[in-house]
Parts: structure tokens; sequence; C-alpha cells
């Protein structure tokens, strides 16, 4: 009988596949025991995929389910592979019945709760990975009992931290250790621990939260034989917080064996010189520490043996001074360098006879002297990735550039720079699936011929004209990312987007394209944002757009899209977060659909010709309602070796009318929670229901034809820093609970029917009167107009300063101190998200209201000092 044979590198075992015996020996079938753990394992499992849809009690055969390889003469499961199948639950304590289980891979899932406890009973395991997971809590010690242990790898398995490391000691066997993400910010003696590990050749600790370790060594877990020397082939240390104390306890931890060393990410100020020594290191990541020193001080501390065997050098993001002198590229096998955003100055001009091993060459906001375009780039002959972005090139790029690497390049980076000119045919020059970035330069003319295998293209920016019909040669289905924005193309886009199945971002905003969306844009699958603002694109919305299920950001604003605002938006593309059909011709009324998108948190629809009502659903759009949603950037990363990844983030960004002016917000975009209903034609009341929306930041409804009195709970929106009710028959008084927001910081209720006093607070006297004008019976400061019994109140007030000397009181002090601090706040609040000045990393939020609270301190401070002045001057 004819059999495929494969071989397993865990197990040993030959397992047919296609047949039932080997050289005519029957092939043992699962035991009835080991099924039943299994479909015990896979009951409480959400598998959105199906991925184990072929566990069935039907099928007795389990060596046959997916993921499951089983010894061949005895039947027992061995291996459990289910990696990236997307599955989520709680892993079940069922899998104790897998007696004879050595493989267990559950990574890239959505496994949550704590790590479970029995895992460390699993005594036969020689290979557990957990990594990618949702798991939170403390690694069990009982994971010290799995002695057969050869590979652990718990890399950014959840939220979960190390009480006691001393259990890792007893993994004797241990070659493989991944624990990144995880918390050993207590575990002072980790180095004795490792050490005590005498087959470890990969060990990552990335993120750990290290900072310090006991020196000297406790020596509690060291014997003779194993702190001698350490067998570390790959280490990586990156994203702590390391400083250059370190270097005391990591000499022991690295050796000649030492062929990577990761240190990215810390606090090192340098490296010591027995880095130097290390004669079978090849690669050395120093990127974003805080290294003030001159690069040629730097390289000298590699000049021992290690600068004949290092190929890869990371440097990027430091503080790095001087010149690039020759010498660096004098390294023998050197292949890969990173020094992007350095304080480095890179000669226009070398002296170079052989520098060939060059292939991954990073320059970013680096300073070439020039400024014209370097010729010495045409010397490096095994190109494969080059980045010379922001490095102050003005140029055009030289004739025999673009033939230097026949269909070699695979990354291209010229953005930020001043290069003009054409481009010439780019067909032959580039490798499958590369990616082209020449944004914000000069160039100009129209697009000649592109790959077809492009990854990734980036164009925005620049002075291109004419038709984008090159886009159709792009055909091998592998583009993620296109961006033609900001240049001055025209015509329609063309019907040829059915191979971009893989597409994620595509930008065409601003630029003078026209005409009808075509229907091939429904196959566009993968889409998460489309952005076509300021064009002249017309007609109505295809209804195959419904078929981009995964769009989170859709900005179709200041066009001439014409019809009714579809509900199969809020029907079918229920992950957005931005929804922009500003400045267009939609009429009808709001779909009560769009109730149903729970992550929208930019609705604008203003500037069209809607009618009706405002929908009370919208209280549904819980993200507005809850605290500590934020948007989802879209992410995207590009090959940059055969084992190197560089990951890159695309920052949405959307251009929304802000506080009277039309700002373009990218970095700050997460912070804003707005709705935009202003310029149409709506009638009736504003639902008491919006009120709901506590997280909402701006609330523009000016210039429809909405009438009744302002809700009266309107202060329960703390968070509001724009509300403009302007140009609508609102009647009735102020509400006084509006004096609850102190956030405010722009407000207009212009031209209404308002009547009454306008509220004491600290944010509403400090607007100007404006924004209060057009409602005749409507007193009280700011306004000049007095409220009835005013005259009497300033009698009494008047007397009372005469009997206090003319001096505040200490209550009109504080008064006058929170009025100034108030305003303050409420103003610098609305500036930083306005105006997007305000850069944001991971941790966009806490950043963001950790300036806020100095801010508050530093106007308090300031106006305690203005009273006191005021006083002493009158």
């Amino acid at each position: 009988m004819f059999s495929i044979l494969l071989l397993t590198t865990t197990t040993s075992q030959l397992v047919p596949v296609g047949g039932d015996d080997i050289g005519g020996v029957d092939m043992k079938k699962c035991l009835d025991k080991e099924r039943d753990a299994l479909l015990l394992f896979k009951a409480p499992l959400q598998d959105p995929d199906g991925r184990l849809s072929s566990w069935t009690a039907e099928e007795h055969d389990c060596c046959k389910w997916s993921g499951i390889t089983c010894n061949n003469q005895t039947g027992h499961v061995t291996e459990l592979d289910m990696g990236f199948y997307g599955l989520g639950g709680e892993i079940s304590h069922s899998l104790l019945n897998l007696t004879y289980l050595n493989h267990l891979h559950l990574s890239g899932n959505s496994f949550n709760g704590t790590i479970p406890t029995f895992i460390g009973s699993m005594t036969e395991l020689r290979y557990l990975d957990l990594s990618f997971n949702s798991l939170y809590g403390t690694i069990p010690p009982e994971f010290g009992n799995l002695t057969n242990l050869q590979d652990l790898d718990l890399d950014s398995v959840g939220r979960c931290r190390v009480e006691n490391i001393e259990w890792l000691s007893h993994l004797s066997h241990l070659e493989w250790l991944r624990m990144d993400g995880i918390s050993l910010a207590k575990q002072n003696h980790w180095v004795d621990v490792i050490l005590s590990l005498p087959k470890l050749t990969h060990l990552s600790l990335g993120g750990c939260e290290l900072s310090q370790v006991v020196y000297p060594y406790s020596s509690s877990f060291l014997n003779s034989s194993s702190s001698s020397s350490s067998s570390i082939e790959f280490l990586h240390l990156g994203n702590n917080s390391l400083t250059s104390s370190m270097y005391r306890w990591l000499f022991p931890l690295t050796s000649n064996n030492l062929r990577t060393l990761d240190l990215l990410g810390n606090r090192l100020d340098g490296i010591p010189r027995y880095l130097g020594n290390l004669c079978s290191l090849e690669s050395l990541d120093f990127s974003y520490n805080s290294a003030a020193v001159k690069f040629p001080d730097f390289l000298n501390n590699l000049s021992g043996c290690t600068s004949l065997s290092l190929q890869k050098l990371g440097l990027s993001g430091n503080q790095l001074n001087g010149s690039i002198s020759e010498k660096l590229w004098e390294l023998p096998r050197l292949q890969t360098l990173y020094l992007s955003s350095n304080n480095l100055t890179v000669p226009s001009t070398y002296h170079l006879s052989n520098i060939s091993y060059v292939e991954y060459l990073y320059l970013r906001s680096c300073k070439l002297l020039g400024p014209r375009f370097p010729k010495w780039i045409q010397t490096l002959k095994n190109l494969i990735d080059l980045d010379l972005s922001n490095t102050g090139i003005s140029d055009t790029i030289p004739l025999g550039f673009w033939d230097m690497w026949p269909s070699q390049l695979k990354y291209l980076d010229l953005s930020s720079n001043n290069i003009s000119g054409k481009l010439p045919d780019l067909l032959s020059n580039f490798a499958h699936g590369s990616t082209i970035d020449l944004s914000s330069n000069s160039f100009c003319g129209p697009i000649p011929n592109v790959p077809s295998t492009l990854f990734s293209l980036n164009l925005s920016r620049n002075k291109f004209s004419g038709g984008i019909s090159f886009i159709c040669q792009i055909v091998d289905g592998l583009l993620e990312f296109l961006d033609l924005s900001h240049n001055s193309f025209i015509g329609q886009l063309p019907d040829c987007l059915w191979h971009f199945n893989q597409l994620k971002v595509l930008n065409l905003g601003h630029n003078n394209l026209f005409g009808s969306l075509p229907p091939s844009i429904g196959s566009l699958i993968q889409l998460k944002v489309l952005y076509l603002y300021k064009n002249n694109f017309s007609g109505e919305l295809p209804f195959s757009l419904k078929n981009c299920t995964s769009l989170i950001s859709l900005n179709l604003g200041a066009n001439k899209f014409s019809g009714n605002v579809p509900v199969w938006i809020g029907e079918n593309l229920s992950k957005l977060y931005v929804l922009i059909l500003r400045s267009n011709k939609f009429f009808g009324t709001i779909p009560l659909q769009l109730c149903q998108l729970p992550n929208l948190q930019v609705l604008d629809l203003s500037m069209n010709n809607l009618h009706g009502t405002i929908p009370s659903c919208l209280s549904n759009l819980t993200n507005m309602v809850q605290q500590g949603g934020f948007s989802q950037d879209v992410e995207y990363f590009r090959n940059v070796t055969d084992n190197l990844f560089a990951f890159e983030i695309y920052a949405d960004h959307a251009t929304i009318e802000w506080q009277g002016h039309e700002c373009e917000i990218s970095s700050t975009l997460k912070l804003v929670k707005s709705i935009d209903l202003s310029s149409n034609k709506l009638t009736g009341q504003i639902p008491y229901q919006i009120t709901n929306l506590h997280d909402l930041v701006s609330l523009s409804l000016s210039n429809n034809n909405l009438f009744g009195e302002i809700p009266q709970k309107i202060g329960k929106m703390e968070k509001l820093l724009t509300l403009d009710l302007s140009r609508n028959n609102f009647s009735g008084g102020i509400p006084p609970d509006m004096s609850q927001m102190s956030l405010l910081n722009y407000l207009d209720l212009s031209y209404n029917n308002l009547s009454g006093r306008i509220p004491s607070s600290t944010q509403l006297q400090s607007f100007p009167p404006s924004r209060y004008s057009g409602n005749a019976r409507l007193c009280g400061p700011p306004l000049t107009k007095k409220c009835p019994g005013d005259e009497e109140s300033e009698a009494t007030s008047v007397i009372g300063k005469s009997e206090g000397d003319g001096e505040d009181t200490d209550d009109e002090l504080e008064l006058w101190g929170w009025f100034y601090i108030g305003g303050g706040m409420g103003f610098a609040t609305g500036f930083w998200i306005a105006c997007g000045a305000l850069l944001l990393n991971r941790q966009g939020r806490r950043a963001f209201f950790q300036f806020y609270d100095s801010f508050k301190d530093w106007v308090y401070v300031k106006v305690v000092v203005f009273v006191s002045s005021f006083q002493k001057s009158r």
C-alpha cells in the first residue's frame, strides 16, 4: 500500500499520511481515554475559524484530528500543536489525561484565565509554548517539576509575573527560554538562576522590568561546573530599564559562544571594551538607549575580534554624534547597519574600495553633507534595503541610481527630503513584495510603470500629476498599503481593484479625482482605512462597499457624493471607529442603523442636506459612553531580512472641523470622541439620551433647525471640550448643570432664543460675549446686559468692599485663582488635541493626563502670582 512518510522532529516517529500501515505493520489508533480528554478540552473553547472541526465523537481515531500527533506504535497522543488557531477560553485540566504528551503548543490564541498549575504535573513535556495569549497572574512555581523541558516559551503570554524565580533552576535540560513581557521586577538574583542552566543557548527577557541585579552573586543556585562559563548564544535583554552598571553582571553571561546580543531600549550610555572581544558575535543591537558619545569612540570599543565577526549593528535612536568615518565600512562581514535618528553626519564622498557585503542600510534622520544625492551609495552593490529618509537631500536622483540593483531592492525609503524631478520606469528595479516610500518630496509628472509585486507604495505629498491607472499594474495580490494623497492626480479611480484582496490602507485624499467609485472597491475585503477626503468623487456609494467589513476608518468627506446615507454602513461595517461623510450632498434622514456601531468614536455628517430628527439611539455608541476606549491603529510590517522584522505603525488620521477651524488630527486621534451634525436641516429637540455620552469631547449641532430646551442634564458630559449649539432655535434657560463642565474651552450658543441668567462658573464667564449674542433675553456676565435685581446686588457689594477697606477676601482670591485654572486647563486641553501637537506613545492617555495634571499645577502657581501682583497694583 502506498504511503507518504513524514519525519517529525520531536518524536522521531514515522507517521503515515494517506495509509494505515508502514511496511505491513498495523498503526495503532488513539486510546479512548485520550480521545475523551481531547473532547473535554475542546468543549468550552471558542473556535470561530472552525480549526477543530475534525474533533468529533464520530471520528474515533483522534490521531487523524487537526493538530494531533500520536506514537504510531502505542497510539498515545504525543503532540498537541494548535498554534495560532484563533481559539479562546480557558485551558482545561483534562489535558492531564494525556500522560505521554511531550509537545504542547498553544501559542497565538486567546486563552484566558490564570496559567494552569496542573501543567507542572505534565512531566513528559519537552516543549511548552503558551506565548501570545491573554493569561494573567503568577507563573506557577510547579513548572519547576518539568525537568525534561528543553524549550519553554512564555513570550507575551499575558499580564504575568514571577514571584520567585528559583523554580527555573530545576530545568537542567532547558535550551530555549523566552519570557518577554513577564514582570521580573522583584527578581534580583535572576542572573544566578540563569547561570545554573548548563544547556541554555537562547535567552529572551525583553520587557521584563529588569533594572538591577544583586552583586556579587548569591551563589545559592550555582555550582562550580556551571558558574565558570555560559553556553548562551542568543541573549535578548531589550526594552528594560537597565543602566551601564549592568555590564559587571552581563560579563559572565557572555562568552565566545555568544552570537546575538540585543540591548535595545534601555538606559545605557555606552559599551564596555570586553564586548569587542566576543569573537563569535554576529549581531549587536544597541538601538534606543541614551548613548551621547562620539561615533568613532563607540566603534573603537568594538575593534577587537568582534569587528571581524559582526554582521549586524543596530545603533538607531541614540545620541551618537560626529561623522561616520570610513573605518565603519572596513568591518569585513557587515551586512546590516541601523544608524537612524542620531546626531550623525555622513560625508557626501567616501573613498571606498570594497564594501560589497552591506545589504541593509538605514540612515533615517542623519545629516547627509551635501545636500547632493550621495554618489557613494551606488558602490553598495548588494543593497536590499535602503533608508535615506529625512537626511537633508535637495537634489535630483542620479540617472544611474535606478539601474544599480536590478530586481534586487526590497525596501527603498527616500521620504521627507527635497528630491525633485520625474520618476523613471521602475519595473526592473525591485524584488518580489517590495516597499517604496518617496513621500514628502518634490517629485513631479506622471507615474510610469511600477512593479506588479509591490507590498507597499507611498507617493504622498509630492507634485505628481496625471491619472492613477498605473495601479492596475500591481496585479500579484501582495499590496497592503497604497498612499497617493496630497498630489495633483486627476481622473477616475480605475475599476481594477479586484486583485487587491490584501490591501489594508487606501489613501487617495487631497487630489482632483472624480467620478463614481467603481464596483470593484467591494473586493477590498481586508481594507481597514479608506481615505478619499477632498476630491471630486460623486454619485451614490456603491452597494459593493458593504463587503469591506474590516473597515475601521471611512473618510469620504469633502467630495460630491449624494443619495441617502446607506443603512448598510451600520449593518455591515461594525468595526468602524471613524465615519466622516462631511461636506457632501447626502440627503434624507440619519439612519438608525448607525447606532449599531459600538466602536464608533468620530461621527461627522456635517455640511450635507440631511433632515429629520437626531436619533435618540446615538446613546448606544458605547465607545463614546465608556471611558478608556481608543482607536485601533492600523498595523503592518515589512520583511527586512530572512530573520529580522521591522514593525511599523500607520497612524490613522482624520480631517475634522474643530472649534471653527479645519484640523487634520493624527497622533491624537485616539483621544478624540466627536459628533458633528452641523450645517444640515435637522429639526426637533436634542434627545436627552445624548447626555449619556460621558466620554464625548466634542459635540457640534450648529446651523440646523433644532428647537426646544437644551437638555437639563447636559452637565453630565464632563469630558466635553467643545459644544456648539449656535444658529438654531433653542429656547429656555441655559441649564445650571453646565457650570460643572470644567474642561469646556469652546462654547457657542449664539443666535438662538435662549433667556435668563448665564449660570456662574469658572468656564461660562470666560467666553467672549459673541458666543452668547443673538439671544435677546440672555443676561449676566460676560454680557453687559444686567439681569433683574443685579443693581441691588451691586450696591450691596460696594458697601461690603467699603467695610473691608477695599481688600479682596480670601474667598474672592480663591475664586479668581480657580477661574483662571479652569479656563487655562480647558484651553490647553483643547489646544493640544486640536493642533495634534501632543505626541503620544503607546501609553497615550496616561501621557495626556500626566500633562493635564502638571499643567494644572503650573497654572495655579501662575494665577497666585498674578492675583498677588494685581492686588498690590491697586
